[in-house]
């Protein structure tokens, strides 16, 4: 640093610039900036807002389509429905605030996701979520927990769009840093999808909304560092949200867009004013002026510093038509909202800031939102040493089995006690204690609730149609198997994109598209970009091999925990993907529970877990592969997190998901469930579950197959179906026809309230358990947790 630099070592890096980057400002500037400009770069440059370290990654997804009609690079992602039916999407995460703020973290996540979508001018129809927590016999993670839960249910119930699916994981790795990724869809209700970048010198920039005060402080610059135990210091970084203002916001930006005097919006969110007014710039190749003296401000004595970081919540910036201000203006005061003219768009492509007469911060918007650092990290050549150490586990490390069960350290363990052992894990079990907090019912177009299935499916219905009118519906979910992200970055990416479309494929829907949310530890760290750069890697070859392409997402990384010693602990690897399908007749779909005695149950797929992926690159020593690596079971029964993830065969997964969405549509099929976590025994026992009908089960066992494997093995491509016998011969010619040999027919669906009975080939019994039993033990799982409290 020269000697004539305005500030010290200390205060630059505060805002979460290193010296080479402030250098870097000084030589775009061609000066040195102004405490408000310092911190303008410090949230623009965050990676939070900029993606410094993963930009060159992310130019490798596919982004283009038949139905897309927007890919990344504005609020969210649009696709065509067909019939007039645009969908707007968009998945970002809230996770530094929910750890330090749990209530109004997740509920501010929640009111920044929806102003994604309604700044597109499409109306929000459903929320999901993707959530990550440690230990539940931690009380820390239960308050984070529970604070979580009721903020993502306090935001979406009082705005009044659904909350209609999601996922939540537990696992030790989250303790100190929970992952809270909010989803959003929106059905477009205006004739043009409303854009960021500014047009039309002279024309007059408006700021709508609430006002802004010192909440929510570098919020972006917050998100782009490591937790440390002074976090909790940084409260005035997490934001303060008011739902029921927003509900007005979006009716009056919906109103206003109708008009076609909106020339360009943008929400304000990560960075606030400098955000919206550098991207609004920037993507329109012009400048903006805007005047902090013209903004409603809620605190007194606010310096140009904090007007342009607060991240107070549900504002907007609008590009208007000129001459048409007051009709914008008069639209967001019938609603009880602030609508002032604050500047006005300018030849000159900077962002200049006035105040009290005089200019407070000048920019060049390229500086701020284009031309900003970026790294093109070394990867390693060689997988790290804890994944090398963990693919050469066999499967031999294990006891033997018998069909029992099996030795668990000094105790003996049956299938019937290791079934439920796993059904009372809080990742599997019923998370009917978070869903029922969530009002999935408003709007009251929701056709399968949480828990009913693989995926959410709601009507897509216009604003001003009856709902017996509307045929087309859409299926959403998030998924992501972090545990096998963290054995295999690349295999586990494929593996979350494949998962995500299966469960679309399991209501019948057909996969369209992609948002993704990649939640990382620092990219910094030689091993926190190989996770991060193999698992684009993964994610843009899956995407591209399933036709998903991806509209856009979020990146969060530095998730990671200082402890008290000052060593980071990172966070599983966990790039969750978003997804979303096309219904075409929503009369047409089916849940995961068993729906009528009698009935027959096929394995869609490899009738045994598929192979163990080889590791990409490089080779470690050669092992027999196992199913029942990188498992729940592994995992929860024998304190193991090790092996090689499922390898994804492409076609294999695109044929089994094409017969079970045809099966549905066909109306063969009454009830479809993927076998993800626990394997077969607990998709089994979950379709019991939900209706409360048992199922006599009868397996193929060769006898150099351990039966760990064959009941918790874990794979891609599997399917549980269930078919009415009056259809079996259409439906099995059909699968003879697309499948081959690749399916099997297992059992019966027997009487509610009657047993799952699972026994081999031989008449050995493998498992026999009542449904009342695996229910109690499966629903009570988390809730009794939280008495622990």
């Amino acid at each position: 640093m020269t000697e004539t630099t305005p500030f010290s070592p200390e205060e630059i890096a505060a805002e979460g610039i290193k010296p080479d980057e402030y250098q870097e400002i000084v030589k775009r500037l061609n000066r040195h900036p102004n405490k408000a400009e310092l911190g303008m770069f410090g949230v623009m440059w965050s990676e939070h807002c900029c993606y410094k370290n993963s930009r060159p990654l992310l130019s490798q997804f596919p982004t283009t389509g038949d139905r897309v009609l927007v890919g990344p690079g504005e609020n969210a992602g649009v696709v065509d429905l067909g019939n007039g039916l645009q969908l707007a999407f968009k998945i970002e995460s809230h996770n530094h605030p929910s750890a330090v703020e749990p209530f109004q973290g997740a509920a501010t996540g929640v009111g920044g996701i929806l102003r994604d979508i309604f700044t597109m001018g499409a109306r929000p129809i459903a929320i999901l979520n993707s959530l990550r927590f440690g230990n539940l016999e931690d009380a820390r993670t239960r308050r984070i927990f529970q604070g979580v839960v009721e903020g993502i249910s306090h935001y979406g119930n009082c705005i009044g769009v659904p909350t209609v699916g999601g996922e939540v994981y537990f696992d030790p790795a989250y303790a100190g840093n929970p992952l809270v990724n909010a989803m959003a869809l929106g059905l477009m209700e205006t004739d043009e999808i409303v854009k960021a970048g500014a047009s039309g010198i002279g024309n007059p920039v408006l700021y709508v909304g609430s006002t802004t005060g010192r909440d929510g402080m570098g919020g972006a610059s917050f998100a782009s560092a490591e937790l440390t135990d002074d976090s909790m210091d940084d409260r005035p970084a997490v934001q303060v949200g008011d739902p029921f203002l927003e509900k007005s916001l979006v009716e009056a930006c919906l109103e206003a867009f109708k008009t076609g005097a909106v020339v360009a919006a943008q929400d304000m969110g990560a960075a606030g004013l400098t955000c919206s007014t550098a991207e609004m710039a920037e993507k329109g190749n012009v400048g903006i002026e805007l005047d902090l003296d013209k903004i409603p401000a809620r605190e007194q004595g606010m310096i140009p510093y904090e007007y342009l970081l607060s991240e107070s919540q549900e504002r907007m910036l609008f590009v208007g038509e000129k001459g048409r201000e007051q009709e914008l203006i008069d639209i967001f005061h019938r609603w009880g909202l602030h609508a002032v003219v604050a500047g006005e768009v300018i030849a000159e492509p900077k962002v200049r800031i006035l105040f009290q007469g005089e200019i407070a911060a000048n920019i060049p918007a390229k500086a701020l939102s284009e031309d900003t650092p970026i790294y093109k990290r070394e990867l390693l050549q060689d997988a790290p040493e804890y994944a090398q150490k963990a693919w050469q586990w066999t499967v031999d490390d294990l006891p033997a089995c018998d069909y029992e069960g099996l030795f668990v350290g000094e105790n003996y363990l049956t299938w019937n006690e290791i079934l439920l052992k796993l059904l009372d894990t809080p990742t599997i079990a019923s998370k009917k204690w978070v869903y029922r907090q969530y009002d999935h019912q408003v709007q009251n177009n929701t056709i399968l609730f949480p828990g009913g299935a693989d995926a959410a499916v709601v009507r897509v219905r216009p604003i001003d149609a009856q709902p017996e009118d509307c045929q087309t519906g859409v299926a959403a979910t998030t998924d992501c198997n972090s545990r096998y992200v963290y054995l295999n970055p690349y295999e586990g990416a494929k593996y979350a994109v494949v998962e995500a479309a299966r469960n679309l494929s399991c209501v019948g829907a057909e996969p369209l598209a992609v948002t993704d949310n990649l939640n990382f530890g620092s990219p910094e760290k030689p091993i926190g970009y190989w996770q991060l750069a193999n698992a684009c890697r993964g994610v843009a070859d899956a995407c591209r091999a399933m036709n998903t392409p991806v509209t856009g997402g979020n990146v969060s990384l530095y998730n990671e925990t200082l402890d008290s010693n000052g060593n980071p602990q990172p966070i599983y690897p966990t790039p969750v993907i978003g997804m979303v399908g096309l219904i075409p007749d929503i009369t047409k779909i089916c849940g995961q529970s068993w729906t009528n005695e009698g009935d027959i149950i096929y394995l869609l797929g490899s009738p045994s877990p598929s192979p163990q992926s080889p590791p990409s690159p490089p080779s470690p020593p050669s092992s027999p592969a196992s199913p029942i690596a990188a498992s729940e079971y592994l995992a929860v029964i024998h304190n193991t997190v090790a092996g090689k993830p499922p390898v994804i065969d492409f076609e294999l997964e695109k044929t089994v998901q094409e017969a079970c969405r045809t099966g549905i549509r066909r109306g063969w099929i009454n009830a479809a469930h993927d076998c993800a976590e626990g394997g077969l025994a607990v998709a089994l026992a979950e379709s019991c579950i939900g209706n409360g009908f048992g199922a006599d089960i009868n397996i193929q066992v060769t006898t150099e197959q351990r039966l760990d494997e064959v009941l918790f093995g874990e794979s891609g491509n599997r399917i549980l179906v269930t078919v009415n016998p009056e259809q079996k011969s259409d439906w099995e010619a059909y699968l003879a026809e697309t499948l081959g040999d690749l399916w099997t027919k297992l059992g019966l669906v027997t009487q509610q309230g009657s047993s799952l009975n699972i026994v081999t080939n031989e008449n050995l019994t493998l498992i026999n358990v009542k449904i009342s039993d695996i229910k109690k033990i499966w629903q009570e799982s988390i809730e009794k947790r939280l008495k622990l409290s």
